[in-house]
């Protein structure tokens, strides 16, 4: 390499790419099913269907009045 050519940026290698998305995914993973506070699906799936009523009747109160 002469002073005249630009100097190439230090491309990642794909093992570090590949250990980061790894260690990403283990955390999620881990948090998803190993949480102290895990509810069960049928909780969750409730509390998800109560909100959505929820937001239903306020947006029908909202076009109503």
């Amino acid at each position: 390499m002469t002073s005249a050519e630009p100097a190439r940026p230090p491309v990642p290698r794909a093992r570090e790419v590949k250990a980061s998305v790894l260690a990403a995914f283990q955390l999620v993973e881990d948090a998803r099913y190993r949480g102290a506070d895990r509810r069960p699906r049928r909780e969750r799936v409730r509390a998800f269907t109560e909100r959505a009523v929820a937001d239903r009747r306020l947006a029908r109160d909202l076009r109503a009045g």
